[in-house]
């Protein structure tokens, strides 16, 4: 089973996928949710999507610092460590590219560290968001979607 809900958030609409096994997909900006529906063909399913956008709405709300959902995490297990190691940036943090693949054991993979962070299917659950340049610049979120990003970490308590 596979479904997903809209959570109407301060930035836009958030478009949640969840499966079977969890969260499988968060996407933020509105023409990449729509050449994904169409090429997905997946329904509204609001029940299975519930506890998803729960825990987003809270997050939005200042009540969520944490999540603590199941996910269905797909990728090569380069990208696991990364975005593991993006899971552990705590809330109102941020550590650059660099610190990642040091963390990850690699400490001349900054460029695979951002492209996997560019490959993240699942923001803010995974925050690809509190990656920062190592000149404490906010670089490479969705492209030219820096102000998302600058919003998050505001959002968080962050100074930008």
């Amino acid at each position: 089973m596979i479904g997903y809900d809209v959570y109407k958030s301060p930035v836009g609409n958030i478009y949640v996928v969840v499966n079977d096994i969890g969260v499988c997909r968060v996407e933020l900006f509105e023409d990449s949710w729509l050449k994904y529906l169409k090429d997905s063909k997946i329904q509204i399913n609001k029940e299975l999507c519930k506890e998803a956008i729960t825990q987003i709405e809270e997050y939005f709300l200042k009540k969520r610092k944490v999540f603590d959902l199941a996910l269905d995490i797909r990728g090569t297990e380069f990208r696991k460590k990364v975005w593991n190691e993006l899971s552990n940036i705590p809330y109102g943090k941020t550590a650059t590219y660099q610190q990642i693949a040091s963390m990850i054991g690699n400490p001349k993979a900054v460029r695979a560290v951002g492209q996997a962070n560019r490959a993240n299917e699942i923001p803010i659950i995974i925050p690809c968001h509190r990656v920062i340049g190592s000149d404490g610049k906010l670089v490479g979120f969705a492209g030219d979607k820096i102000w998302l990003k600058e919003w998050l970490l505001k959002h968080e308590g962050f100074e930008v």
